[in-house]
């Protein structure tokens, strides 16, 4: 299932940072498992503080007992006045989207309320397979799936939803606008995330920037959100639409992998960042840490250089070991057996310039290997 709205890194970045309050005790923990162990489907409803329309709220059903409450409707985003109206009635509470069930139980629900889902997740899971530390489903039983939010799909139709209503400090964080409000400022409103912006005569504003830094003179109320491949900018009152921005980029071909990739790949050895792109030729960095090694392999259809930035390198070649420290390189040509590994006790990172007719990821023939893909 997909949340709806949230697609991309752009926006889902702003969730990844947290949406649970903390520190107000566990009790609800407890009363909800109790219900979803009697098989209840449980959410948590979040006791509204103001007219928030960046959020679905749920109607509150007759008691149920220890806590717990029938769940009446579930209500869509709503506006301005439809907030203060719910607010001014009472029984209402913020779709927190924070569930509590029984496997068990949730499964013979999508089974029932949605067959094509159920269906789709048994192929995708059957045809499964293990990758490193983690299993990746069947891309094409998944893709038969219907496109559609577990609210839609289940929670607004099953009967058997329990709501568990919780009080204390809490944001959904799903828009920029929401990490802003939680966030320290400066004198004039400001949040600037990894200090790398120096703001003039501007007010009111967010500025997150993974690398770049950023300049910003005279504005008011504006979200600049820099990730590794892409700027975002547009008024922080109006963050609630990013979304509709993200499924722009998505539909048109020329940006949908921004929404669908990141530069940087982690892997159980480190990781590496796309640094520069260009006609037979592709610039990365890798980072290897202590005590980790690369695969034993070779390429069919590239050569590579390595340049040692920081830490220390192992580097066999064809046989032949050679160490390596910062500011020395080596050249590994097309179809030589190599393999990379960090002896160090410190962070291993190299610039990698990768040259040849062909430079998919694809193009490894592993020889050895100490998680499982050779």
């Amino acid at each position: 299932f997909e949340e709806c709205g949230q697609h991309g890194n752009l926006h889902s970045s702003a969730r990844r940072q947290g949406r649970m309050g903390i520190g107000a005790g566990w009790w609800f923990v407890d009363t909800a498992a109790a219900a979803a162990r009697a098989g209840r489907l449980v959410t948590f409803g979040i006791t509204p503080t103001a007219p928030e329309t960046g959020y679905g709220y749920i109607e509150a059903g007759a008691e149920l007992g220890n806590g717990v409450r029938a769940v009446a409707r579930f209500v869509e985003k709503p506006d301005l006045a439809t907030a203060e109206k719910l607010l001014a009635a009472g029984g209402y509470f913020w779709n927190s989207g924070t569930f509590m069930l029984g496997v068990t139980s949730f499964l013979s629900e999508v089974e029932a309320l949605t067959p094509e889902t159920f269906a789709a997740a048994v192929v995708a899971v059957a045809a499964a397979k293990i990758d490193l530390d983690f299993i990746r489903l069947d891309e094409a039983g998944f893709s038969t799936a219907p496109n559609i939010s577990v609210d839609y799909a289940i929670f607004e139709k099953s009967r058997q939803v329990a709501l568990v209503p919780v009080t204390f400090p809490w944001s959904d964080l799903g828009a920029w606008d929401a990490v802003w409000k939680v966030s320290g400022k400066d004198a004039a409103g400001n949040v600037v995330s990894n200090g790398n912006a120096t703001l003039s005569n501007t007010r009111n504003s967010l500025i997150v920037s993974e690398r770049a830094h950023i300049a910003v003179e005279g504005l008011e109320d504006v979200a600049i959100i820099a990730s590794e491949d892409a700027i975002y900018v547009g008024r922080l009152s109006d963050a609630q639409r990013v979304g509709s921005m993200v499924k722009a980029l998505r539909a048109d071909p020329a940006t949908q992998g921004l929404t669908e990739i990141h530069r940087t790949a982690y892997r159980p050895w480190g990781g590496y960042s796309s640094v520069l792109n260009g006609d037979r030729f592709q610039v990365k960095r890798l980072f290897v840490k202590p005590g980790k090694k690369l695969s034993l392999q070779k390429h069919h259809h590239r050569a590579e250089h390595w340049v040692v930035v920081s830490g220390t390198a192992e580097v066999t070649l064809d046989g032949k070991v050679t160490m390596l420290t910062e500011n020395e390189s080596i050249y590994l040509p097309l179809g030589c057996v190599h393999r990379l590994a960090n002896p160090g006790k410190i962070l291993l990172e190299l610039i990698e310039v990768q040259t040849g007719s062909y430079l998919g990821e694809d193009d490894i023939i592993r020889i050895e290997d100490e998680f499982g893909r050779a």
